[in-house]
């Protein structure tokens, strides 16, 4: 499907709105992960608008497409789109992290919309495959898609995973990893370095695709292309950039898991504006 300027543009205002929320969230709770938050926003908000098969008023329904966020920690970004997409009022965002809120540090079940608990690095890969395989002896159409961490990539069951997932040819499954070149100690060429990772993502048996994960044209045509690609599962390798949308947030190691202070936010709100 090919998308119009206009459209680009109401998805680029739709990001940009995701994270405000973002910020606002993080500010209130006092604590949170914005960086990976902020790097993956293109990329899922693009998918929950534009992409994803899905129904606010029937989060449980049998056909729909699912999502599974495997960095659990950044889930502010998952619960701002949710709350956009009509699964609960944007007032439940301002109870993030509070004792009895559905929006906990990390997700579960009892948000709406969040059908796997996560935040337990590495198994997110996991999830999916069994969810696809599932709709395989369901004999049902829906698709799979999971956001992966960088730094969390380095974990051993990851790699398992994707094995399995090209071994049984899960075409219906679509990993998309935010490349954003950090994790909570540092940079990951200076922990483990990952490359060349298309390569190895490549020689496990999936499907490759590499774009900026903050181009709107790129990332539509990449779950399109996905889409698409049969008899083997698919990754978007997308490169992007943690704390992306606020200046003095990128490429800045401190707000991995720090929030925003109250003239932090201000600030970055203004910038967003």
């Amino acid at each position: 499907m090919a998308y119009t300027e206009a459209q680009i543009k109401e998805l680029e205002g739709k990001a940009k709105q995701i994270r405000r929320l973002i910020i606002q969230m993080l500010a209130k709770a006092g604590s949170g992960h914005p960086g990976g938050s902020l790097s993956a926003t293109d990329l899922i908000s693009t998918l929950f608008f534009a992409v994803l098969r899905h129904n606010p008023g029937d989060p449980t329904w049998p056909d729909r497409d699912r999502f599974h966020m495997s960095k659990g920690h950044c889930c502010p970004l998952w619960y701002a789109v949710l709350a956009e997409s009509g699964y609960f009022s944007r007032d439940k965002l301002w109870t993030l992290r509070q004792f009895g809120s559905i929006l906990q540090g990390h997700p579960d079940r009892r948000t709406p919309g969040v059908d796997v608990a996560s935040g337990s690095l590495g198994q997110g890969l996991s999830v999916v495959l069994g969810m696809s395989l599932a709709a395989r002896i369901d004999k049902r159409s829906y698709r799979l898609y999971v956001l992966l961490g960088d730094g969390e990539i380095q974990e051993g069951n990851i790699w398992e995973a994707a094995m399995a997932c090209a071994h049984y040819k899960c075409d219906n499954i679509c990993a998309i990893l935010d490349y954003n070149g950090f994790q909570i100690d540092g940079k990951i060429k200076d922990i483990m370095n990952l490359e060349p990772i298309v390569a190895k993502w490549q020689a496990f048996g999936w499907h490759t695709i590499e774009i900026d994960g903050h181009n709107i044209d790129q990332i539509l045509e990449a779950y399109a292309e996905a889409k698409v690609t049969k008899d083997k599962p698919s990754i978007i390798i997308a490169h992007t950039i943690k704390g992306k949308g606020v200046s003095f947030m990128e490429n800045v190691l401190d707000f991995h898991g720090r929030a925003p202070t109250k003239e932090e936010a201000e600030k970055a709100l203004k910038e967003l504006e």
